[in-house]
């Protein structure tokens, strides 16, 4: 019988796992938050995805769900695995993907590197520990946050007053500022009967907090960084029990320390590199492993392949008329469209080389993904 897959949100991580489902002979089905959006090709639903009812209805046609985003609140999930359904990844993993402050403190039970950080309530915790770690730190909202938001770089501790506000009390988290040397990511799928497949860890590069491109696998990694990478993303899909694509974001610094910044439980644009880099996308080992089925390799078929992100330029801009020209003057550029209208700053797509040389590779995409600006 073909496995049904629902996914709640209609993003662009919906929509990327379409083409795989359809060619592993999986149905898939997806909950949209409104019309339109970009997973549209598989919408069967559209609502709320905070709402209980919306939800339940939504998955009582599915054998398992899964997400595009980390925000469906902890009493929903908890109620789908109350009435049977399968769910993944599972609420008590997924909380900690949800909240940093419990992510934090897991992270330090299982032994994970990360920098040093605190949970601070008021401006008195949070002037003592920049006072404690040279006068500047991160401050992040503990929900909530991505793609820069919910992140703040702070030298007084005044400059965190409306967050104090906001939250009411309830602490905020503050983090050392790291010196690193770059970003890099480590993804690893794991299913759940326990098989776990890490990927080659890549560089990262950020942009106004925004991803906005990927190297893969990282150049210029030893073989202890490569190694250690793998080891933490294992360590930490197994003890969170994670089910599913899991990115582990984190810091290299000066002596080649790794240290954990954040984590994703889903495809992750870090992976948007597997579609045409990979023997395996992330996005169909997404599917492989939510329904338990064996994974893939995840192996490079490549020497290197470079990603770059689509970020929206003047609004109102047709994008798609724009792609026969690049597709033109760059055939070896796999270009991805999300479906999106252009804006400032949005991700509306990605363009993937590869190549047996990183520099051909990132020459190729940036200049393709240039008539996108």
């Amino acid at each position: 019988m073909t496995k049904r897959v629902g996914v709640i949100g209609g993003g662009q991580l919906a929509r990327m796992m379409i083409a795989p489902a359809s060619e592993l002979g999986l149905e898939i089905r997806v909950l949209a938050e409104q019309e339109g959006m970009s997973a549209q090709l598989a919408a069967t639903a559209t609502g709320d995805y905070r709402d209980l009812e919306t939800v339940r209805a939504f998955a009582a046609d599915v054998d398992v769900v899964t997400f595009d985003h980390e925000h469906v609140p902890q009493e929903v999930l908890r109620a789908l695995v109350a009435d049977g359904i399968a769910v993944h990844p599972g609420p008590d993993a997924l909380r900690f993907a949800q909240d940093k402050l419990v992510m934090r403190q897991r992270l330090a039970e299982l032994g994970a590197p990360q920098p040093d950080w605190a949970a601070v309530s008021d401006r008195a915790q949070l002037q003592a520990f920049l006072d404690d770690h040279g006068g500047r730190a991160v401050v992040k909202t503990p929900r909530g946050g991505y793609d820069g938001k919910g992140v703040r770089v702070v030298r007084a501790a005044e400059e965190a007053d409306d967050w104090f506000d906001a939250f009411a009390g309830e602490p905020i988290l503050v983090e050392e500022l790291v010196d690193f040397t770059r970003e890099l990511a480590q993804q690893v799928a794991r299913r759940p009967s326990g098989e776990v497949v890490p990927y080659p860890v890549v560089e990262t590069v950020q942009r106004d907090g925004v991803c906005a491109e990927v190297f893969a696998p990282a150049p210029r990694s030893s073989e202890r960084v490569i190694e250690i990478a793998a080891r933490i993303g294992v360590e930490i899909a197994e003890g969170l029990g994670v089910t599913g694509m899991l990115a582990v974001e984190l810091f290299e610094t000066t002596d080649e320390r790794l240290l954990v910044n954040e984590l994703a439980m889903r495809p992750h644009n870090s992976g948007h590199w597997t579609q045409d880099g990979a023997v395996t996308s992330q996005f169909e080992q997404h599917l492989r492993a939510v329904c338990d089925l064996p994974l893939g390799s995840a192996e490079p078929t490549a020497e290197a392949t470079c990603m770059i992100n689509i970020l929206g330029g003047p609004e109102g801009v047709d994008i798609d008329e724009r792609f026969a020209p690049a597709m033109e003057a760059y055939p070896t550029a796999k270009i991805h469209t999300y479906g999106k209208a252009s804006r400032p700053g949005r991700k509306v797509g990605h363009v993937n080389v590869a190549s047996d040389d990183i520099g051909d590779a990132a020459y190729t995409a940036r200049a393709a993904a240039a008539f996108f600006a």
